[in-house]
């Protein structure tokens, strides 16, 4: 939903639209609370389901939209034999008339919050994984030890920081971030992960460390880590390899995609029913 936001206000800026949000929902639903459109009188931006109920909701707003000063109201959906999907469950759509003069509150409404990821590695598999966090909900601070390594334009949801020594940068990383290890370098990797190990140690709150690599390579870090002091319940910690599983095509582009699942389903561990 992020990658609509300046669409909106450019459109905004032109013409009024009715901003549709799901207000609420039980059971069986396409879409979670908070999922917007906005509809305006020859355009939609957003989605809140797709489908019938979708349909419906487009009709509604531009209603809605026919009617000045009329004032923002919730609409229940059933979502079952009336609308033609077999989701069962409900949705309230609250719908709202929104003008230039909004733009700054609603973009603040719409933004959504983001679990941060610490991206350690400029390479390929890092640049490839940049591109598809850049759409999902996550702050990317991308850490690398080399000079120029970063592209010269990146996702507005992304950071880039040049560290020398690299694993300096774990202790200054936000509360709760996902970290991901991929430098250029074993060595470095090696770093990286005794410095988010000691982090997790003392603060608790890294709740993923993911070491890019094979089970050989984790093998070994394994001993060099028990060599520095690092126990059982604290190796543990580490994810390594990377990806969801069953996924075994080594390029850049398809590591990237199955690592970002992983980080999906680290950061919302609930199975939520679709539609």
């Amino acid at each position: 939903m992020v990658k609509w936001l300046p669409q909106l206000l450019v459109q905004l800026a032109e013409a009024d639209a009715v901003l549709v949000r799901v207000h609420s929902s039980r059971g069986s639903v396409p879409r979670e609370a908070g999922a917007w459109m906005a509809v305006f009188a020859d355009a939609v931006l957003g989605t809140v389901g797709g489908g019938r109920l979708e349909l419906d909701a487009i009709a509604t707003a531009r209603n809605h939209l026919l009617q000045l000063g009329a004032a923002p109201f919730t609409q229940r959906y059933a979502l079952g034999p009336s609308l033609g999907q077999c989701c069962g469950g409900e949705v309230h759509l609250q719908f709202e008339r929104i003008t230039a003069q909004d733009s700054t509150a609603v973009l603040q409404r719409l933004q959504p919050s983001r679990t941060p990821v610490a991206l350690f590695g400029g390479g390929h598999v890092g640049q490839a994984l940049v591109d598809v966090l850049g759409n999902l909900p996550f702050a990317v601070e991308w850490i690398d030890s080399r000079d120029g390594i970063f592209p010269a334009v990146v996702p507005g949801n992304v950071h880039c920081e040049h560290s020398d020594p690299v694993q300096a940068a774990v202790a200054g990383l936000a509360p709760q971030s996902r970290v991901l290890i991929m430098s250029f370098s074993h060595a470095e990797d090696l770093d990286i992960v005794a410095a988010c190990l000691a982090r997790q140690r003392a603060r608790s709150d890294l709740p993923y460390i993911g070491l890019i690599g094979s089970q050989t390579k984790w093998a070994t870090f394994r001993h060099r880590l028990e060599t520095r002091g690092f126990g059982a319940d604290a190796l543990a910690h580490i994810t390594c390899p990377i990806g969801v599983p069953g996924i075994h095509d080594k390029r850049p582009e398809v590591i990237a995609v199955a690592v970002a699942a992983q980080l999906l389903q680290v950061q919302d561990p609930e199975p939520k029913a679709a539609a």
